[in-house]
């Protein structure tokens, strides 16, 4: 046996999602990271062992603009690029790839931490080391560090530590959630085991192994879905173990579940009931997804009313948006539906406060064991939610061992630096600006060679008979102006159209009604018809925000949708169900987001026209790199053959230049998903800017500091090799990578 001590900066132990985060923010904010996995694959739930679905705030379309940036988001695009078929083992290397690009992290994988050592009273404890077992190598490695995060998912580091944790269900009075039980339990939500079938093309048999179940003999054919040609997360719903330890029954647990799937598979095969001569099994899993265990106590403790009112913490340094998602008990064999979901109006804030240790000094935490009720834990689980929290836990360790202060005390008093370093990194926060000083953007005047200030959508495809409610959303920047629809009718008839806001600026639903108008439509095909809306001066009118047009439903009109999208449009149809089966999910009929969806009009708006100052060139430096009461992006009139599109930054004063950074549209909106669940059909998002340069005014003229070509990221950091003496930077857009107009969302100069 070998005996090794490792020290650094921060040990990150658990090499999931929020692991795999922790580290990257970690490392890149100059830490010296050990990052331990007791796994041979990184990944946790969404590597190639389980197979997992990546799902986050977007709740598959539900929510808008809602996709993860920062280091999840950069995951995402780059998993899109190299793996549009969602093959497992690819986003593995995507996951492998990201971790060993970063210099200061040091990678153990196969090592199990199974020992920490902390000292100090119970409540103020401080982890001096951890200790993991490297199978296959017989090491034994002793890391040392300032600080310590815990993303295992169960929480054993944090266990062992003596950290104070919860397990199970909060009664209903203690935080006064009307989805928790009258009666406080320790059921937990249950584990999962996966399996893929392909097509071989020619007759394959199956005997069913001895301990497969006769599911005939279950309610699971009666309330589950069950299809011949669904593989993969189709089938979540195998869960159970929820009434059991789901750690120390793991093994039961496991059995379980393969009796349980083999039996479905006989089922399929040889029940005569479908229609799956050819098919076989490709893979079936052996490593429960574990859902739910330990969750730590932090200084906050983030609960049902939190993310329902989408309380906009002080600390807030990350977001949500799956619905609360909870399951029954008994899992495959219960009787109700397999799943209950619970939305907000939009996505929600997650507090720093939740991710530290209230009574553990050094350590931090991320992943499905952060400080969270049981109810509220029902959506901060999903592992897109977890990385962004991995994010968020990784940039306070770095700054904790920075400032020799531990993750309360940074709240306390570096609260605003730890969020600015955050949104400097394009981090998941949502409603905070830009206020680095440092940053020489902020102060100065924008120009740019042009601006959209009109919105006109008038390349219709297919007609869109109103059969029912529609709804638009477009951004405005002052008074509304000439607002025009492009439709046909069958008859003369008469259209009601109303003006709603969207309340909250992280919001895309209709809240408020400002005004409505009835006009009359005569017969006619295509034809533009102007809506009689002026807003009259009140609160609000000349501000940034979003505006929600609804058209009510008449059969005798049609609209037409867009061969064209736009950044910030977006459409909507009014009561289309999210709901697979009334037995596999049960959404709450009246949640604004289920009423209101938008999934089968994504990048198809309808077609309109309305002025517009959304779209600005002083929006690259406003501050905001998501939307929040509208896009916050600089867009350009179309581009057009041998005429380049630009923006200019002029400083307030002359500077040595050294770094810039550039933020591309990359449509936060766009749905984008790591394995099998939908392929997004193009590799590259269209609306990110391709081939640039960067420029200076020196000497009397414009000189290229930087060229690229072929940029598919949203995030770009140039630091030049020497600095130059310059008042005036400007990024010069060549080529798009299929949108029509360049776009910019934000540029740093430093």
């Amino acid at each position: 046996m070998k005996h090794e001590v490792t020290k650094s900066d921060v040990t990150v132990v658990g090499g999931g999602l929020a692991g795999i985060s922790a580290a990257i923010a970690a490392a890149r904010m100059g830490m010296k990271v050990a990052l331990v996995h007791n796994r041979p694959v990184l990944g946790g739930n969404s590597s190639s062992e389980v197979r997992v679905w990546v799902c986050g705030a977007t709740g598959h379309g539900v929510n808008r603009f809602a996709r993860e940036t920062g280091i999840m988001g950069e995951l995402f695009v780059e998993n899109q690029y190299r793996n549009p078929e969602g093959n497992p083992y690819l986003w593995d290397l995507t996951l492998l790839e990201a971790v060993r690009a970063e210099p200061n992290i040091s990678l153990f994988m196969n090592t199990d931490v199974r020992e920490v050592e902390a000292d100090g009273e119970l409540e103020a404890r401080v982890i001096r080391s951890v200790t993991g077992w490297m199978m296959g190598s017989e090491r034994l490695i002793r890391f040392e560090s300032e600080a310590f995060l815990d993303c295992t998912g169960d929480g054993l580091v944090g266990f062992l530590a003596g950290a104070a944790y919860r397990l199970g269900r909060e009664a209903r009075h203690e935080y006064d959630e009307d989805w928790a039980p009258e009666v406080a339990d320790e059921i937990t939500l249950g584990s999962t085991l996966l399996f893929y079938t392909k097509d071989t093309g020619k007759p394959v048999r199956f005997v069913a192994p001895s301990f497969a179940k006769d599911i005939t003999k279950t309610s699971i054919p009666l309330k589950r879905v069950i299809r011949s040609g669904d593989s993969g997360c189709h089938y979540w719903w195998i869960e159970w173990g929820g009434e059991l330890d789901t750690v120390h029954e793991n093994e039961r647990i496991r059995d379980e579940l393969w009796a349980v799937i083999y039996g479905i598979w006989d089922y399929i095969k040889n029940s005569g009931q479908f229609d799956a001569e050819t098919m076989t099994l490709e893979w079936v899993g052996s490593l429960p997804g574990k859902r739910e265990f330990r969750r730590f106590i932090g200084d906050t403790v983030l609960t049902q009313n939190d993310i329902l009112a989408q309380r906009p913490f002080e600390d807030r340094v990350a977001f949500g948006g799956w619905s609360i998602d909870l399951h029954p008990p008994q899992g495959m064999y219960a009787s109700e539906s397999g799943s209950k979901h619970l939305h907000a109006d939009g996505i929600y804030h997650i507090p720093f406060g939740s991710l530290y240790s209230k009574n553990v000094g050094n350590l931090l935490f991320a992943g499905r064991n952060v400080s969270a009720t049981h109810v509220a834990f029902g959506t901060t689980r999903v592992m897109a939610t977890c990385a962004v929290m991995g994010e968020a836990a990784g940039v306070g360790a770095a700054l904790s061992v920075k400032k020799g202060v531990s993750p309360r005390e940074l709240r306390d008093i570096h609260m605003a630096e730890l969020q600015q370093a955050m949104l400097k990194s394009d981090s998941s926060i949502i409603g905070l600006k830009n206020e680095d000083e440092a940053d020489l953007a902020r102060k100065g005047t924008v120009r740019a060679s042009s601006t959209m200030t009109r919105i006109r959508l008038d390349q219709p495809t297919e007609a869109y008979p109103l059969a029912a409610d529609i709804g638009m959303l477009f951004p405005i920047d002052g008074a509304i102006g000439a607002l025009e629809l492009l439709l046909s009718a069958t008859e003369g008839t008469e259209l009601v159209v109303e003006l709603w806001d969207t309340g909250r600026e992280e919001n895309y639903v209709p809240a408020t009604r400002k005004q409505s108008a009835t006009i009359a439509v005569n017969a006619g095909e295509k034809k533009w018809v102007t809506l009689p809306i002026e807003e009259r001066e009140e609160a609000g009118v000349g501000e940034a925000r979003n505006a929600f047009l609804i058209v009510r439903a008449n059969d005798k009109v049609s609209l037409f949708k867009s061969a064209v999208p736009l950044t910030g449009v977006l459409a909507f149809e009014r009561g289309v169900k999210p709901v697979v089966s009334s037995d596999l999910e049960d959404h709450q009929p009246d949640q604004p987001v289920i009423e209101w969806s938008m999934k089968r009009l994504v990048r198809q708006p309808f077609c309109f026209a309305v002025d517009t100052g959304a779209y600005a060139a002083d929006k690259a430096i406003d501050g905001f790199v998501r939307p929040f009461g509208g896009p916050h992006i600089w867009v350009s009139e179309p581009l057009e053959e041998g005429r380049d599109e630009w923006i200019e930054v002029e400083l307030a004063e002359r500077a040595n230049v050294s770094e810039i950074h550039l933020t591309f549209n990359d449509d936060v909106n766009e749905d984008l998903i790591n394995l099998h669940h939908h392929e997004t059909p193009f590799p590259v998002i269209p609306e990110l800017v391709k081939d640039y340069e960067v420029e200076a005014w020196l000497g009397g003229k414009w000189q290229s500091i930087v060229s690229e070509q072929g940029n598919r990221k949203r995030k770009r950091v140039h630091r030049l090799a020497n600095a130059v003496a310059a008042d005036r930077i400007r990024l010069v857009v060549h080529l798009t990578n299929g949108g029509e107009r360049a776009e910019l969302v934000e540029i740093r100069v430093y």
